[in-house]
């Protein structure tokens, strides 16, 4: 006989086990130490700044606008499987016991998000409005009731099969959260805050209502989830080999001049399709944006000359380990085997747009620097980046590639 609080703990329990093991590879790299001088370092300079803050520094839009953005990303993890659609779909209207374990197990762990970046905002919380640090902990059951309105939203919103529902859903979400916490951290009258909060229950209400005839689509949740696992996946997969990562590939057409610059020799084929992978599959090209963006940014505002040279090699080093699982993105596909290419050009290629990168990166880096005025240290990041990017291709990656 069909239990679905039996079904919810034997796929939570594979989920568990499998995300377990992983998780066991990723804190054991070393990768978690750099991280963790990284967010030592960014802790340091984040209280410096909060001390030179001015009393009508507007705080209180800053977190609402970040929180906001956690609030209304609230997807449900289901444990849903391709199978599902055509086994489960029969007792889909049994799976309420299912669902409303995958509701609360959602929250929880979002919650836990919730908690980091409360307690990372509340000293500028604490300092701009004369807040106690008391307050943590109702500020955050505060906030995870908020979460909870939000997934239930959300929960009623997947039974509509228009996209543009979803998109309105959490655009409207998205500005009453910011309302809402905007009226929270300024210290507003309850009865401000009392508006936003009757705002979203009304919106759960209507959603509610309108979905009671709507079946599940199986479709989105199954695609919903396998997209997240796969985002696990893509980072377990810089410390393991992981056979369950599928590939994304997204043609960008206008990084075809890149490819085109490469001649069409039989020694560079491997140069063509390292590059083409490195601007279409995975989320290769991406990572490369968004660390350079960030680590530009931190550079930018830092103004410490031995604290630029270490955040640009730490951010280097980060772009560099993450994209070194691009040497094996094709280590199952048979046909490359077939190029009458020896291994030696093989290496060359990739070792070649390795290092192209990184330099890259660190004239992105001595960029942000002189955009400030201060060349020397920019020029001191640029020969310290390019120093580095030798050290990391040619000496530290080769290990890493013949395991």
């Amino acid at each position: 006989m069909f239990n679905p609080q039996h079904l919810w703990k034997e796929r939570f329990g594979t989920f568990a086990k499998e995300t377990g093991s992983y998780l066991r590879y990723i804190f054991n790299g070393h990768l978690v130490i750099v991280v963790l001088f990284l967010l030592g370092t960014a802790a340091f300079y984040y209280q410096e700044w909060i001390a030179t803050l001015q009393p009508d520094f507007p705080a209180a839009w800053i977190i609402a606008l970040v929180l906001a953005s956690i609030l209304t990303y609230s997807p449900i993890q289901t444990f849903l499987t391709e199978a599902d659609k055509i086994f489960l779909l029969p007792l889909e209207t049994r799976l309420n016991d299912y669902f409303r374990k995958s509701i609360v197990f959602s929250l929880s762990l979002q919650s836990y998000l919730l908690l980091m970046v409360l307690a990372v905002l509340m000293p500028l919380h604490v300092k701009i409005h004369d807040a106690d640090f008391k307050s943590f902990f109702i500020l955050l059951i505060a906030l995870i009731l908020i979460k909870w309105l939000n997934i239930l939203i959300r929960w009623n919103v997947q039974y509509f099969i228009e996209k543009n529902v979803r998109l309105t859903d959490s655009v409207i979400r998205f500005c009453i959260n910011v309302v809402l916490l905007y009226f929270i951290f300024s210290g507003a009258q309850l009865i401000f805050v009392a508006v936003p909060i009757a705002a979203l229950i009304l919106l759960n209400l209507y959603y509610q209502k309108q979905a009671k005839d709507k079946g599940l689509k199986w479709e989105q949740l199954i695609e919903d989830e396998e997209r997240r696992m796969n985002a696990f996946y893509r980072v377990a997969n810089m410390f393991t080999d992981v056979p369950k990562l599928r590939d994304r590939t997204k043609r960008r057409k206008w990084l075809d001049w890149l490819v085109n610059v490469i001649p069409y020799r039989q020694d560079l084929a491997f140069s063509h399709l390292y590059l083409r992978t490195f601007a279409r599959s995975g989320d290769y090209f991406g990572l490369l944006v968004r660390l350079s963006l960030i680590g530009g940014a931190a550079l930018y505002f830092l103004t410490y000359g031995p604290g630029q040279i270490f955040l640009a090699l730490l951010f280097m080093y980060l772009t560099g380990f993450q994209l070194l699982p691009l040497w094996n993105h094709h280590q199952n596909k048979l046909w490359v085997g077939l190029y009458p290419v020896p291994e030696k050009a093989r290496k060359k290629s990739f070792t070649s747009l390795l290092l192209g990168i990184m330099i890259f990166q660190a004239a992105l880096f001595a960029a942000a620097v002189l955009i400030k005025g201060e060349w020397l240290s920019a020029l001191i990041v640029l020969a310290s980046g390019i120093a580095f990017s030798l050290f990391f291709v040619y000496f530290y990656s080769q290990s890493k590639l013949k395991s």
